[in-house]
């Protein structure tokens, strides 16, 4: 009987080195999970895979600041959104900005002008105007409004005539109802010498730049010399009466066509650069030139200066 501790001689080559005995396998200790650690977090090893080396879970104190700028940006985000929400309801229904473009109300209002517009002043023409406290539209009053021939385009004027006026003008004197007009605002550039212009309304002679569907219209709403203003209709006038085109050219201003009334002029700037470029280089200068030349070309006896 052969010994069981003796190897076995094979037929050819080197004797094979004994075999050490198999230990017994023992069972595998249980994991140890820390306090601060979910147990969803621990990777637990499948038999008979090799495991990837283990990553240890980031700090409880990395997680929260990780969340904590989450939360931030989600916050700064919804506080922009807010914002931008404000302002558009803002400019939508209560106040907009307006530049003045143009000489027609000289001297109350001059190009380079910057005005901030009360769009709710006057209502919405609905059924909170019975109950809020709004105005009626004066003799008198500079509105903004969308200009009746091109509505993309905004006027600034003042209101002279009210639904059932009989208007009238003799030697540039604005009467109404057969009353003058006074009118300290009014700038004169000439003495009266177009017969169109200054004795308003003319049935017989037509002027330049008279609208033609005007012309027809307003011959048939003059009575004994007298230019009647419809209901829901403005007749409005520039300041500077001899260098304006408004409704003795045009026409009226329906009731739903006006914006509101200028509140302030919040910044006024001298007209410094006559012909800007029109191309993106030209308008990039424009605003660089603006920008570093704030002080010397913006009229601050101006500025912030209420609209009457």
């Amino acid at each position: 009987m052969d010994s069981p501790n003796v190897p076995i001689a094979a037929s050819e080559g080197p004797v094979a080195p004994p075999v050490p005995p198999v230990a017994a396998t023992e069972a595998p200790a249980p994991l140890q999970v820390p306090a601060d650690v979910s147990a969803h977090d621990v990777a637990v090893p499948t038999p008979g895979v090799p495991s990837a080396p283990h990553t240890a879970p980031a700090p409880a104190s990395d997680r929260r600041i990780v969340t904590t700028l989450s939360s931030d940006v989600i916050g700064s985000l919804q506080s922009l959104m807010g914002t931008v929400v404000i302002a558009i309801f803002v400019i939508t229904f209560i106040v907009q900005a307006f530049q003045i473009p143009s000489e027609s109300m000289e001297n109350t209002l001059l190009v380079g002008d910057y005005l901030l517009v009360n769009k709710l002043c006057y209502g919405g023409q609905g059924l909170g105007d019975h109950v809020m406290p709004y105005q009626k539209i004066a003799r008198g009053d500079i509105i903004v409004f969308h200009y009746p021939v091109d509505p993309q385009q905004h006027f600034v004027k003042r209101v002279i005539g009210v639904p059932g006026d009989h208007l009238r003008m003799v030697a540039k004197r604005v009467l109404i109802n057969g009353k003058p007009l006074d009118e300290p605002y009014v700038r004169f550039l000439e003495p009266p010498n177009n017969l169109f212009r200054d004795n308003f309304p003319r049935t017989d002679i037509p002027a330049i730049g008279l609208e033609g569907k005007w012309w027809l219209e307003m011959r048939k709403l003059v009575e004994d010399g007298q230019l009647i203003v419809p209901e829901g209709h403005y007749f409005v006038m520039g300041d500077n009466r001899d260098d304006s085109q408004d409704s003795r050219y045009w026409g009226f201003v329906p009731r739903e066509n006006i914006i509101g009334r200028p509140l302030v002029i919040y910044w006024s700037v001298r007209d410094w650069d006559h012909s800007p470029s029109a191309s993106i280089m030209g308008r990039l200068y424009h605003v660089a030139y603006a920008v570093t030349h704030i002080f010397q070309i913006t009229r601050w006896n101006r500025t912030l200066r209420l609209v009457h």
